[in-house]
């Protein structure tokens, strides 16, 4: 065992700043105006468990974003953000209907099933979008006590293939959820690059058009971490605070949740960084067109780019850019570009795709 008078315990820096990948906007560091806000939030003493100043004037900013009614209730991350919305918006025996392809059924470790108690109702998308007629696969059997009874529908916007729901889309999905009794929860994880894509307001294809509650992300545009669950029609949930609590996503030192949420939000900070990630992935769509031998799977609508290449190239490639399989056995990849994203990272990547194509 080493002595720990030899061990160093200064802070140092242990990666290449200058390496970008393509694996996951989530790999992307802080933006510098959030670190600068979390600095400007620290020193001194504020109220605990989110009676603080900064969640205080966040709630005015999420007004400006969602209307007056919206309240905001910062969390940890996206998967407590996700579970704790869904769990405010059912019963005990209730079930939630999603995409086959959503986070909370394909990448949140069964979180919602094992910790929010609650089932999952999965349909098939060509899409990863949602229909009134997709939704009635599932929306059925309320008096069957034999079965989950179907109480929301879980949209992702964009959705998990990197394809963005419209406002008139999500408008028929409310407007049929709620026909049948059902209320509609948003995973917005990346509803920035969404908004930015169709060129809207937030407001335009949430709340607007008949959302309920809406996960709001931060951490995939820019912020260190933190996320909150948003809700937009009051009616619709009860016990936000309780559950919060209950479902372990209580910050003691809130602010600092806050205040980063509030640095992306309070002005264009969150808009720029979505912009700069979709054109990245345009740029790096454009690119991919013109090689021979690679196929782009879905419409390229935000920060994501969906390709088929043959498997040995993926590994090759994958030595010199991080970037993971969607669907290793028919070949798919999935690349994302960030709000760090440069141009060169992009023209780099294309043409190590390029040699390796070339060599295969």
């Amino acid at each position: 065992m080493a002595d720990p008078a030899t061990v160093r315990t200064d802070a140092r820096r242990h990666h290449d700043p200058q390496v970008r990948g393509f694996a996951s906007d989530n790999y992307a560091g802080a933006h510098p105006e959030v670190l600068a806000a979390l600095a400007l939030a620290n020193g001194g003493h504020q109220v605990a468990y989110g009676e603080d100043d900064y969640t205080e004037h966040l709630q005015r900013v999420m007004h400006s974003h969602f209307g007056p009614t919206a309240e905001a209730f910062p969390v940890f991350n996206g998967t407590g953000a996700n579970v704790l919305a869904l769990q405010a918006l059912t019963d005990r025996w209730g079930a939630v209907i999603c995409a086959e392809s959503a986070h909370i059924n394909v990448d949140e470790g069964g979180a919602p099933e094992r910790m929010g108690g609650l089932k999952l109702l999965t349909v098939p998308t060509p899409d990863g979008k949602l229909t009134p007629e997709l939704i009635d696969q599932q929306a059925y059997g309320w008096d069957d006590e034999h079965r989950a009874m179907p109480q929301v529908v879980s949209i992702t916007q964009n959705t998990e293939l990197g394809t963005v729901y419209t406002p008139d889309e999500i408008r028929a999905v409310c407007d049929h959820a709620h026909e049948r009794g059902m209320k509609v929860h948003l995973d917005g994880a990346r509803i920035a690059n969404a908004a930015a894509s169709l060129d809207v307001p937030m407001r335009t294809f949430t709340n607007t058009v008949g959302v309920d509650v809406l996960s709001f992300g931060g951490t995939k545009n820019g912020a260190l971490f933190g996320e909150a669950v948003v809700v937009l029609d009051p009616d619709s949930v009860r016990a936000m605070k309780h559950l919060r609590k209950l479902s372990m996503q209580l910050a003691s030192k809130m602010r600092f949740v806050s205040v980063q949420l509030e640095a992306l939000l309070a002005k264009d900070l969150w808009l720029r960084n979505a912009r700069h990630a979709n054109a990245m992935a345009q740029r790096l769509a454009e690119g991919v067109r013109a090689v021979d031998g690679v196929e782009i799977l879905h419409p390229v609508q935000a920060n994501a780019v969906f390709a088929r290449l043959p498997h040995a190239v993926t590994e090759r490639l994958q030595k010199r850019f991080r970037f993971y399989f969607w669907d290793e056995k028919a070949g798919d990849v999935r690349w994302m570009c960030a709000f760090d994203t440069r141009e060169d990272d992009v023209d780099a990547f294309l043409l190590a795709l390029k040699e390796e194509m070339a060599r295969q």
